[in-house]
This record gives C-alpha cells, structure tokens and sequence, in this order.
C-alpha cells in the first residue's frame, strides 16, 4: 500500500524495532516496506509478525539509509533487524561526504 510521505513523517517498522524519520522523498506515494512488510505510521498499527527480510544486520541508529537515485532519504532512530526498501528496492547506507580541506 503506497503512503503519501512528507519530510519530518515518523515510520515504524510493523514487524520489529526499527523506526525511521523521512528526510527527504518524492510529492508521490511510494511503497515503502520495513524489514519486507509494509511500514506504518504509529506504533500502534504494529502486528507482532516475525517474518523478516534482513540484510547487514539490519539498520543502525543515526545513520541515513537512500535509494539508487537519491529520491528518498530516511533517517534511522531506533535500530532493528528489518531493512528499508522502495518498491522491492532495498535502501543503501547513505555514505559520509567527505571534508573539504583547510590548506
């Protein structure tokens, strides 16, 4: 089921702990599963299912999670074992920037 998402919007994983904050992501919906089930808006919309789709541990807490073309951009608040994915598209850890230099 495709949710209408809005920069600031809290996720919650329906299945495990993670939950996650939206930064940045499209004006259209987008299917957005936790940990391969649909993710919800409240905790209290979470089911207690166990089945799982891991993937490198999981999330971690603080840490942005992002697609192939940078369109959506999540932000990791509570850690869990399930993984972010858009469309079937597992989300990446978004990698640091580097620095610029102080020659």
């Amino acid at each position: 089921m495709p949710l209408s998402l809005k920069p600031g919007t809290r996720v919650f994983s329906a299945v495990d702990s993670t939950e996650l904050i939206v930064v940045k992501v499209p004006a259209t919906p987008i299917d957005l599963t936790i940990g391969g089930v649909p993710a919800v808006l409240s905790a209290a919309e979470k089911n207690g299912t166990t089945t799982l789709h891991t993937s490198d541990g999981g999330t971690a807490i603080g840490k942005r999670y992002t697609n192939a073309d940078a369109t959506v951009e999540l932000l990791c608040t509570k850690p869990g074992p399930g993984v972010p994915a858009i469309d079937g598209e597992v989300l990446t850890l978004k990698e640091a920037r580097p620095l610029p230099a102080s020659d």
